[in-house]
């Protein structure tokens, strides 16, 4: 008996007991926008599922959700109680979940390249190691933002 519950124990220190599961990522997106998929299988890569909802109206998503203007990108994702706007990485989902700040989201506002699901230039003309620095804005209800994170 004393060797199961070491063996548990162990198994709990090294983190090798299955975590709690992510939740569902609602992601809003235009039927013709490609980057957009592309965000998703970086997301499913890193575990998330991704629900995808095709929309001609993205204005009224990011309305509803209170996205600030400034910091709007291609899509609109709901991932728990959090909004999360463009090309976020799966990473910084991943910490915004585990430290639960009070914030209403995060977002990479525009289409920064070599951000999660977009290319660094066009399919064939990629330029490697050429990719854009990058922020992740935290957003309030109220609108305040500050930097989360930065990718550089």
């Amino acid at each position: 008996m004393n060797k199961w519950i070491a063996a548990l124990a162990l198994l709990a220190a090294t983190g090798a007991m299955a975590a709690e599961p992510l939740p569902q990522v609602l992601m809003y997106k235009d039927p013709n926008c490609g980057c957009c998929g592309a965000w998703a299988e970086h997301l499913e890569a890193n575990g998330f599922r991704v629900k995808t909802v095709a929309t001609n109206d993205m204005e009224s998503v990011k309305r509803r959700f209170a996205v600030p203007q400034r910091l709007t990108s291609c899509h609109t994702a709901k991932v728990g109680n959090y909004v999360v706007e463009g090309h976020v990485p799966a990473s910084a989902i991943r910490r915004l979940l585990r430290e639960k700040p009070a914030l209403a989201g995060v977002s990479v506002p525009g289409m920064p390249l070599g951000s999660p699901g977009m290319p660094l230039g066009s399919p064939g003309m990629e330029v490697p190691g050429k990719k854009d620095p990058y922020d992740v804005v935290g957003f309030d209800k109220a609108g305040k933002t500050a930097v989360y994170e930065s990718h550089r």
